[in-house]
């Protein structure tokens, strides 16, 4: 039993230690600069191009491509929230009786060495004034304490023995901002979504891995737009967004950029667009031998028969973006063309230039004339859990360094001590646990109050 209560001491004398918070701030720091520095949630390609194989595998190895969610540097933080726990509580157990005391008690010779007293000389007897300055002192501070050494009688009263907590609600603060924190990594997501118009999805995928996440609802894009200035670069884009659960529609409305979507601790973000695989496409054929002209409607995956029964067209499918030698030839449909008796072979036909295909120089040459223009919106979807956690961190924060460095424990003694000839010399004196110059200055605004207030008295 010794020897548990021996380790059990040790491992709370570890993390009571001051150089344990230097160390994990250090750490914190470095890595946080190393998160800075190399690049976050990138592509294998993207790292092997800029660090190489071998600094990529030492990246994987550490997830220094997800710093911030690495278990390593989640330790690192859940050390540090020990360790600023520990180190509260054992410097709490020791200021709590100076904190909250059970009887108020107060050291006469610790006020009377002190030089910013300020002194008053009156005419009037300590009885007369007694009841007077007792009375001044409590609305100064509060409830007085009254002591007799004699013939002088201590007047002693203070405030603010709580802003001594002061620290403690920034150490709280800090402690809800770093769980915020750990939170967050562990429980929230990142993910990211693409919707064509009309669609609707019941989960996202995970912005790292491309896991699926399931939705406790779904998200239905009911309309996508975008306006464009005269240059052609996008001007506004917004997407008309209905949240179903349980099969009612809960929530419909419209996101754009900066302007996002929240629901019931799920945010939707607008990130991106494009255009979506169209339904159906008019796609003209030309008999290059015969000059016959055929216009067909045909969907994505459909395929048809040629004229004249030369073989069959099946349309593949749609990219909105094709590139060419280098260039990007924009939208662009895809297809296999099969010959009779011959070995298909797939083609491009890029809408923005109707006469690609002829380059072919085939029997046959493709155009797609006409298709219903629609567009996907690209979504990017977040929870954070911790987030709350973070707002209150910062308020508590705002809060604890008001009382820690703008309000202070201040005690003040007030001394009436008899004179000859009926005289009383009164000594006010004061301690604040910091910031003495400001008390030297309230003292003497205190005392020019009190001697203005006895002499009205007289």
């Amino acid at each position: 039993m010794k020897n548990k209560d021996g380790i059990s001491r040790q491992i709370w004398v570890f993390f009571c230690s001051i150089k344990l918070t230097v160390y994990l701030l250090v750490l914190l720091a470095v890595t946080s600069i190393i998160g800075t520095v190399v690049l976050q949630n990138g592509s294998p390609r993207q790292y092997i191009d800029l660090y190489g194989q071998g600094i990529y595998n030492l990246i994987q190895v550490f997830d220094i491509d997800d710093m911030y969610h690495a278990w390593w540097f989640l330790l690192l933080l859940l050390l540090l929230c020990i360790n600023i726990t520990v180190c509260s509580v054992e410097r709490l157990s020791l200021l709590w009786k100076t904190i909250f005391p059970d009887q108020v008690r107060f050291n006469v010779n610790r006020f009377l060495k002190s030089k910013s007293s300020q002194t008053i000389h009156t005419t009037s007897s300590a009885g007369q004034l007694l009841d007077p300055c007792e009375r001044w002192l409590a609305g100064q501070a509060g409830p007085v304490i009254r002591q007799t050494d004699g013939q002088t009688t201590y007047l002693y009263t203070e405030k603010g023995r709580w802003t001594r907590l002061g620290v403690f609600v920034v150490h709280a603060s800090v402690l809800l901002l770093l769980a915020g924190a750990l939170i967050g990594a562990m429980f929230g997501f990142r993910a990211n979504v693409r919707i064509d118009e009309g669609n609707q999805i019941g989960q996202v995928f995970d912005s790292k891995t491309r896991e699926p996440i399931p939705l406790d609802f779904i998200i239905r894009c009911n309309e996508f737009e975008v306006s464009f200035y005269d240059s052609g670069a996008p001007e506004e884009f917004r997407s008309n967004l209905t949240i179903i659960e349980d099969g009612q529609e809960s929530v419909t409305t419209d996101i754009r950029v900066n302007h996002p979507l929240r629901y019931k601790g799920i945010n939707i973000f607008q990130s991106s667009y494009g255009t979506a695989e169209p339904d159906t496409v008019k796609m003209q054929m030309v008999d290059n031998q015969s000059g016959a002209d055929t216009v067909r409607d045909i969907r994505i995956g459909e395929t048809i028969d040629l004229p004249d029964g030369a073989g069959q067209f099946t349309l593949q499918g749609f990219l909105p973006h094709f590139e060419f030698r280098g260039h990007d030839l924009g939208e662009t449909f895809f297809g296999l063309v099969t010959l009779t008796g011959e070995t298909g072979f797939q083609i491009g036909l890029p809408t923005r230039f109707p006469t690609f295909d002829k380059m072919r120089k085939g029997r046959f040459t493709f155009v797609a004339t006409d298709f219903e223009k629609r567009y996907y919106t690209g979504l990017q979807v977040t929870r954070d859990p911790g987030v709350w956690y973070v707002y209150t961190g910062f308020i508590l924060m705002i809060l604890g360094c008001w009382v820690t460095f703008f309000m202070s424990h201040q005690s003040f003694l007030l001394t009436l001590a008899p004179q000859d000839a009926g005289q009383t010399r009164v000594v006010l004196s004061g301690k604040s646990n910091r910031n003495s110059r400001n008390m030297t200055l309230k003292l003497k605004q205190m005392a020019t109050r009190l001697e203005n207030q006895l002499n009205k008295g007289e």
